[in-house]
């Protein structure tokens, strides 16, 4: 679900692709180098997920669910978390040299809940009888041969009620695998649309509505982006969820070919021995941004299938098309040592979903393990609440951190307060006696803001996951500061202790004279730590402003 919006505020990125106006908080994140464009003598780090625990079990041998592989999605509405999931009755056939095929396994979509995102009760939906029972947790979804894959869209400001839950899944249909929506009151009942299938194919994990649009993320047929057959992240766009593009848009290509046209026709079938983007990504829609987590398919040189390992890695787009590593190839989610996972069943290989969310003071994702087998099932990996990565100074002996302008710094990209007012946040670690941040205000000709800046800037000086940040002009920032730059500077003797991991932009609504909550589904408290006081020198502002 997305964040809510403040609307009587709107916030300009005009360095973003399009400029958009952004009607909710903005993310700045630190890993994000379209966020914070302008650097000095700052690292990229990312941190890779921790906890790893497997949450949700699958059913017993012979259940409709006896293999979970997750394939689906997570949203969290109103404070409790709902999944829906593939569930799978038997071993999926694979021809390990080649490629899969439909097998009769009779997969399923599936529904579980949860009101903290670990524990998961399966209910007793009574809807879709299995095996002369319907006490189980079949979602209806009229669908035979139903496809590992299936991503679920939340809507509720969809005037037809009957479609405020939107559904994208594959279904085999004789030789081919086809492209197919879905709509539902409930996300129980659901309705195929009369226009299936809607789509070119697709093996999708992530979905989003963007600027208007609806995009879908997968793997599309491996011979349309190159004469090279390898798995790429595409992307379907869609204005009503039932016309979509013709063909995808090419996003994120791991497989250059390293051979040229000289390859030999044919061989591209034993295809499994490249750096691949396994089913797209599962989307978190940030608003300025989406963050996607994809699979990283590494090939093995026989081509074998059973050798192949799948961590899983980031990726970020700004634009919902084109897709950009942080760090290429850094294995966000590592596959090694699962827990309850059998090294008999092939190398390690994970499979994303769509769900990722902000709980508390951290920030949960979930995950499944690729081949069915033992260990199937839904697992968590979690990080420091928005502290997926960061920026870092990196020690350069050449330069000394004290010398005037020379500072390590990170530089926004353009912002402006068109409408309304916003308050900002600081996300970092790492402060303390010996590191702290100060953040300015510059114009949009890079000169330092009078009351923002210099010995007015605003300095934290203490870790926390949301320390509000004032200046001498203020805690608000509105319409008449103009296009704007925020400038982080890292002070103190071990300026590289400290990590920027992001500053968060928040429309202030208005009617309350308060901030508006991060996400409407967040119901916990973060506890924020003082700003403590710092004293320091820049070059004396240039520009005066009225608050």
């Amino acid at each position: 679900m997305n964040p809510p919006s403040a609307s009587n505020t709107n916030i300009r990125l005009s360095d973003l692709p399009g400029g958009e106006i952004i009607n909710r908080e903005v993310v700045l994140f630190g890993f994000d180098d379209r966020a914070f464009p302008y650097q000095r003598q700052l690292q990229t780090h990312l941190h890779p997920g921790t906890g790893r625990s497997l949450v949700l079990r699958p059913g017993a041998t012979g259940a409709h669910d006896q293999f979970l592989r997750y394939y689906g999605t997570i949203i969290r509405i109103n404070g409790k978390f709902h999944l829906w999931y593939i569930g799978s009755q038997g071993q999926t056939r694979v021809l390990y040299v080649g490629g899969a095929g439909p097998s009769a396994d009779d997969k399923s979509l599936c529904y579980a809940t949860s009101d903290d995102g670990i524990h998961w009760d399966k209910p007793n939906l009574g809807l879709v009888e299995y095996k002369g029972s319907k006490d189980n947790n079949l979602v209806d979804l009229p669908a035979r041969w139903l496809a590992p894959a299936a991503v679920v869209l939340y809507e509720p400001e969809d005037p037809d009620p009957a479609r405020r839950y939107k559904l994208v899944y594959e279904v085999w249909e004789k030789t081919a695998v086809t492209f197919n929506v879905a709509f539902s009151p409930d996300g129980l009942r659901w309705t195929p649309s009369k226009l299936n299938p809607v789509g070119p194919f697709l093996e999708m994990t992530g979905a989003m509505k963007w600027k208007g649009k609806y995009y879908v993320t997968g793997q599309d047929n491996a011979f349309v982006h190159g004469p090279v057959v390898s798995r790429k992240l595409a992307t379907l766009v869609s204005k009503d969820f039932e016309h979509w593009s013709p063909c995808a848009a090419l996003g994120l290509n791991r497989s250059p070919d390293l051979t040229g046209p000289s390859r030999e026709p044919g061989y591209g079938w034993a295809y499994q021995d490249m750096e691949e983007v396994h089913v797209g990504a599962g989307l978190w829609n940030r608003g300025n941004v989406a963050l996607g987590i994809y699979g990283q398919w590494h090939g093995h040189p026989t081509g074998d299938r059973r050798f192949v390992s799948i961590d899983l890695g980031l990726a970020l787009t700004h634009d919902g098309l084109h897709y950009v590593e942080p760090i290429p190839g850094f294995r966000f989610i590592y596959a090694r040592e699962q827990l309850e996972s059998s090294p008999t069943d092939g190398f390690p290989a994970l499979v994303q979903g769509q769900g990722m969310e902000n709980v508390g003071d951290q920030t949960y994702f979930w995950y499944s393990l690729w081949r069915p087998g033992p260990g199937t099932g839904l697992r968590l990996a979690t990080w420091e609440r928005d502290r997926l990565g960061s920026l870092q100074p990196y020690h350069y002996p050449r330069q000394s951190y004290d010398a005037p302008g020379n500072l390590p710094q990170a530089i926004s990209c353009a912002v402006q307060i068109t409408q309304g007012r916003v308050r900002a946040f600081l996300n970092a670690s790492g402060l303390g006696a010996h590191a702290s941040l100060r953040v300015s205000l510059l114009d949009d000709t890079f000169r330092p803001i009078a009351g923002y800046s210099g010995a007015d800037a605003a300095v934290v000086a203490d870790a926390s996951f949301r320390a509000p940040l004032t200046w001498k002009q203020g805690d608000v920032l509105g319409e008449s500061l103009g296009e704007v730059h925020l400038q982080v500077e890292f002070l103190g003797v071990r300026p590289e202790d400290a990590r920027l991991h992001a500053i968060h932009l928040e429309p202030v609504a208005e009617n309350r004279g308060a901030p508006q909550a991060l996400l409407q589904q967040d119901v916990e408290q973060v506890v924020f730590r003082s700003v403590a006081p710092f004293t320091a020198t820049l070059l004396k502002p240039t520009r005066e402003l009225k608050p």
